[in-house]
């Protein structure tokens, strides 16, 4: 018989970093987890992704036990590591601060596909282009579904 879930916890932690303090501490504490079981099993999954914000999903059950979801990077985090920026534009209708391209968009949009609410590569990578814009990116070239129709 399927354990019953208590409750869902979402967290960002770094890969391969997982301690004790501050998110992760008090939100498994709360609901009664083992929290260095927690740090064990996440450090030991994540080793290879060492330093990046990862999202997480935690499914506490009745009996305290868990088990969690590692989702991926987020599109921001990718978008600004192709820029190659620290951060994104305080005025993103106003101020561009970097730029990425279509292979860039397509790249990442193929990586969060797993992640994305979409069905096609297209409209993934509308999506994460998006993401760019509102973060102050412009984004290079033509878009792939775009390159016949100049005419």
């Amino acid at each position: 018989m399927a354990k019953e879930v208590e409750a869902f916890i979402k967290l960002q932690v770094r890969g391969g970093s997982a301690n004790p303090a501050p998110p992760v501490g008090p939100a498994l504490g709360a609901k009664g987890v083992n929290i260095m079981e927690f740090c064990k099993r996440f450090n030991a999954k994540t080793e290879d992704k060492r330093g990046q914000l990862l999202p997480v999903v935690i499914s506490v059950f009745k009996d305290k036990s868990f088990d969690f979801v590692i989702k991926t990077v987020p599109a921001s985090a990718q978008l600004l590591e192709a820029a190659k920026l620290k951060s994104g534009s305080p005025e993103s209708n106003r101020t561009k601060v970097g730029s990425v391209t279509w292979d860039q968009i397509k790249d990442i949009a193929e990586n969060k596909m797993a992640d994305l609410n979409a069905f096609t590569s297209h409209s993934a990578m509308k999506m994460v282009a998006g993401t760019a814009r509102s973060m102050g990116l412009t984004v290079s070239g033509v878009a792939p579904w775009e390159e016949g129709a100049e005419s």
